[in-house]
């Protein structure tokens, strides 16, 4: 597979950037782009030959969940069920934002995408090539770091590209990333609890939820 380069401003991603990388995202293929804080993988999470593409392109263990970012908190609620009021009360505060949601999968989500446990991770991002790509093509993309399993994350286009090239088909290069990590809370037992710490502290959460 031969990888593309093609550079955008991260702030002001051109229409025909963002028109490439969703025709491919269409064709069932696998695309980087920057977030806030990383580079990461999309591809259309019901489309189970691109699943399996992210994870052959990470070379990912099955068993591992893939999180999705969604253009809007309707658009996630469409993705889960059972949800509690935790869940508004978190997107209402955090969304858009570094928060990613754990919550129950509706049957809509391909089982392999939430690694076979019914549980998905949610979040609306507020970088522009990714909140544009999602809005451009109307529905949820699974958003997983863009790297090798067990290598570190890549913060820019070019480590993008080196670490993945002949793995994924394209590279959208927004140049650095360099913002705090993601805050990861799982919202699907009776109690709350954090998974990852990053930009949002469990202080935050807890003050968020206390009246939950």
């Amino acid at each position: 597979m031969a990888t593309d380069l093609i550079e955008v401003n991260p702030e002001n991603p051109s229409e025909d950037v963002i028109e490439r990388a969703a025709a491919a995202v269409r064709r069932g293929e696998v695309v980087a782009i920057p977030t806030e804080s990383l580079y990461t993988l999309v591809a259309d999470p019901l489309n189970l030959h691109a699943v399996g593409l992210v994870f052959a392109a990470k070379g990912r263990e099955a068993q591992r969940s893939l999180p999705l970012i969604v253009s809007s908190s309707f658009m996630a609620e469409d993705l889960s069920k059972d949800l509690s009021a935790r869940f508004t009360l978190l997107t209402r505060r955090f969304w858009p934002g570094p928060l990613s949601i754990i919550v129950p999968a509706s049957s809509k989500v391909p089982l392999k995408v939430t690694g076979n446990t019914g549980r998905l991770a949610v979040r609306q991002s507020r970088a522009k090539i990714a909140s544009a790509l999602v809005e451009w093509l109307d529905q949820p993309l699974i958003s997983t770091s863009a790297n090798l399993s067990g290598q570190p994350t890549c913060r820019s286009g070019i480590e993008a590209f080196a670490m993945l090239d002949g793995r994924v088909n394209l590279v959208v290069d927004g140049g650095l990333c360099n913002g705090p990590g993601n805050t990861t809370v799982d919202i699907t037992e009776p109690y709350w609890r954090i998974i990852r710490e990053g930009a949002i502290s469990e202080k935050e959460i807890a003050e968020c939820l206390k009246v939950s």
